[in-house]
């Protein structure tokens, strides 16, 4: 399919999960083993970033320092079928109004692989088109 200002994708059933495209690039047998399969074992390192991912995943909104941080955030794109809840996102005032910053909780130091980056612009593209201005992606990992 050609693309085009305002063009759209074939959407097929329900959209690709965020996780999906991280799980994709770092192991494309990972992905189908959890998504396609809905086999999954957790390990020590999984475990424990469960429980450090914790805070993130209860739904919440705060203001500080004139920032508003909005957690558990259901986010999509209809365009790009794919959807996903992002860990938190924070929403920076200007004077065009509120930028969406995206932020991921990873367990452990930034990987080699990028995997964690494609899931971050992902909820970034999700954020454009929910708010209609551009997002801010950048690795908080």
């Amino acid at each position: 399919m050609t693309g085009g200002e305002g063009s759209e994708l074939p959407q097929d059933g329900e959209p690709i999960p965020l996780s999906a495209l991280q799980h994709a690039v770092y192991c494309l047998r990972q992905a189908a083993l959890i998504h396609l399969e809905r086999l999954w074992a957790d390990n020590r390192f999984t475990a424990e970033g469960h429980v450090l991912h914790a805070v993130a995943d209860k739904p919440g909104s705060r203001f500080s320092r004139g920032v508003r941080r909005v957690s558990a955030l259901a986010i999509a794109s209809r365009r790009l079928n794919i959807a996903g809840v992002a860990d938190v996102v924070e929403f920076r005032a200007s004077p065009q109004g509120e930028t969406a910053y995206p932020v991921e909780y990873k367990r452990g130091k930034a990987k080699l692989h990028r995997a964690d980056e494609v899931q971050l612009c992902a909820q970034a593209l999700c954020l454009e088109e929910m708010t209609a201005r551009a997002a801010r992606a950048w690795p908080s990992i």
